[in-house]
């Protein structure tokens, strides 16, 4: 394997035995596991020496839980970053990442607040709720790290803001999960679409300004 590609192993039972491609594989003795936490370690390492990547299926997508790399190729690059690391220079550039992280998050919660507000299109007289429900949706969905559809790029932002709604809807305005679902393929997909399909409605009798009856889920939510 060529420095910084992936060597993918799969975890087993036995102690620094692995699978690759359905084969067993054992770590070298010379090497040691460094565990996921330092982006910057982890692409030190691939770029200067061979790693295998420990991997595990979390839901949908594969994780790495860390690589697997020669101990002395592992204490230097650590020696070598430790002392990049202790520069004033790269605490300066750090802080000013940090600070440039900051302001795009703040930027992304406004725009997808208003994504979401113009996905709403609430009449004039269900104004202020929208924007209630925004923030609500924007405060669960945001979060860099929480893994909603409202962190990803794949899609449109008004896409993102939509299924947010949705989703959000899904979860405080109905019993999805308190529910119980028949363990059958395609069922839980199907719930879904139902739901989801409730909630569209509920929402375009807000978008039409009709009258709301007392015991609307969204505005019990709401408050």
């Amino acid at each position: 394997m060529n420095k910084g590609e992936d060597f993918q192993i799969w975890r087993t039972n036995r102690d620094r035995c692995f699978l690759h491609n359905g084969k067993e594989v054992k770590v070298p003795d010379e090497w040691i596991f460094v565990p996921s936490g330092d982006p910057g370690l982890t692409r030190r390492l691939k770029a200067v020496t061979e790693c295998w990547v420990v991997v595990h299926k979390r839901k949908n997508r594969i994780e790495a839980l860390g690589v697997w790399a020669d101990k002395n190729a592992v204490s230097q690059v650590k020696a070598d970053l430790e002392t990049e690391r202790s520069n004033p220079a790269y605490l300066r550039r750090l802080e000013s990442a940090r600070q440039a992280r900051i302001a795009k998050q703040d930027a992304y919660v406004v725009e997808f607040r208003q994504a979401v507000v113009d996905f709403l299109a609430f009449a004039p007289v269900y104004e202020e709720m929208a924007w209630d429900l925004a923030d609500a949706v924007t405060d669960l969905a945001i979060p860099v790290g929480s893994g909603t559809v409202a962190r990803t790029e794949r899609i449109p932002l008004a896409q993102r803001a939509e299924a947010a709604v949705i989703a959000w809807m899904r979860h405080q305005t109905t019993n999805y999960d308190r529910m119980f679902i028949a363990n059958i393929r395609g069922e839980r997909r199907a719930v879904r679409r139902t739901l989801a399909e409730n909630s569209r409605a509920v929402l375009e009798r807000y978008r039409k300004g009709e009258p709301i009856e007392e015991d609307c889920p969204l505005a019990a939510a709401l408050k």
